[in-house]
């Protein structure tokens, strides 16, 4: 992950091989859950809706910024650049997709607006585009070369960051990501303050239908209000971790750096079940679920009948207004 290049110095072997043993461990877990969301997006063709679309990109660029980060020290040369570039670029596009998501949101439940699909264009360039011109600015002021090697084997591969070099990462990575957590933040709280007004305005109508409809939306969002405290739980520890490393560069805090490494890596993990297993997706797998033979089904706990027949009343709710306001 982005956050590894620069907690490696000043450790010892065992120290090292720990943060290893960290971030593959964390990251294999990232790769699992953002690479099941991709693959249920393929997969089942009622979730390729313009709203799930977007989880897929985040949840791409989840898994591939797992990868690299998994691959550690591939080699010397060309391979070594390529594997320190990737991990930093799709760090920055994964939460890039989250300000996308949290547009989407806020244009169509709080502005009403029907036209989000035609933003795609726009969103692509804007996290892709970013995350190019992120990663570049971030070769200024650094020597590649090898991190973290433990005897024979290297932890992995970025470069070798003096004092400009420290300052370039923060700038290109820790001031877009906090960037990122303060849109998300204010976007999530505009909309829930708008459903809040909504279900105080039902109640005093005493219309049964609305406030049902309402708390339905509640239920929906009262999760989605804590989506910006994954990226904050994700990358609080590597921010005070910069912080301190850039102001004693001669000293390591180790258990920091362990909660720097392990919980940036959990990103993918943290997205792909607050993200990825919405209702959509629920829905789509007891269905699928419903189609195995009685033989196999009876071997499930019963649970699953009863939230496989729940989950067909729910819907996502970014795609349930967007199909209101086309109608």
């Amino acid at each position: 992950m982005a956050t590894i290049q620069a907690v490696a110095g000043n450790l010892t072997a065992g120290e090292r091989h720990l943060l290893t043993a960290v971030n593959s461990g964390a990251s294999t877990l990232s790769l699992l859950g953002s690479g099941f969301i991709v693959l249920c997006y393929l997969c089942f063709k009622e979730l390729r809706k313009f709203s799930f679309k977007l989880v897929f990109f985040l949840a791409l660029s989840d898994m591939l910024c797992s990868f690299f980060s998994i691959v550690g020290d591939p080699s010397k040369g060309f391979f070594c650049y390529a594997q320190g570039y990737s991990t930093h670029f799709f760090c920055v596009a994964s939460f890039l997709w989250t300000t996308t998501i949290a547009f989407t949101l806020h244009r169509t439940v709080v502005r009403h607006k029907a036209d989000v699909e035609d933003f795609e264009p726009m969103f692509h360039l804007y996290v892709w585009g970013t995350s190019v011109v992120m990663t570049v600015l971030r070769s200024i002021g650094n020597e590649h070369g090898h991190l973290g090697h433990i005897g024979r084997v290297a932890a992995w591969c970025w470069t070798e960051t003096g004092r400009t070099g420290k300052a370039v990462h923060f700038i290109t990575f820790y001031a877009p990501l906090w960037g990122a957590i303060l849109f998300n933040g204010i976007i999530y709280f505009q909309v829930i303050r708008m459903l809040n007004n909504v279900t105080r305005m039902a109640v005093g109508m005493s219309d049964r239908g609305s406030q049902s409809d309402t708390r339905a939306d509640m239920k929906a969002l009262n999760r989605w209000g804590y989506y910006p405290l994954i990226l904050i739980g994700s990358w609080s520890f590597g921010t005070v971790n910069r912080i301190h490393d850039f102001v004693e560069p001669g000293h390591k805090i180790f258990w920091l750096s362990v909660l720097d490494v392990g919980m940036s890596a959990l990103m993918g993990l943290f997205n792909s079940i607050a993200y990825g297993l919405n209702s959509s997706v629920r829905r789509a797998l007891f269905e699928r679920l419903d189609l195995l033979p009685e033989s196999v089904r009876r071997w499930f706990p019963k649970k699953l009948k009863s939230k496989s027949q729940q989950a067909q009343h729910e819907s996502e709710l970014v795609s349930l207004r967007t199909e209101d306001q086309h109608q």
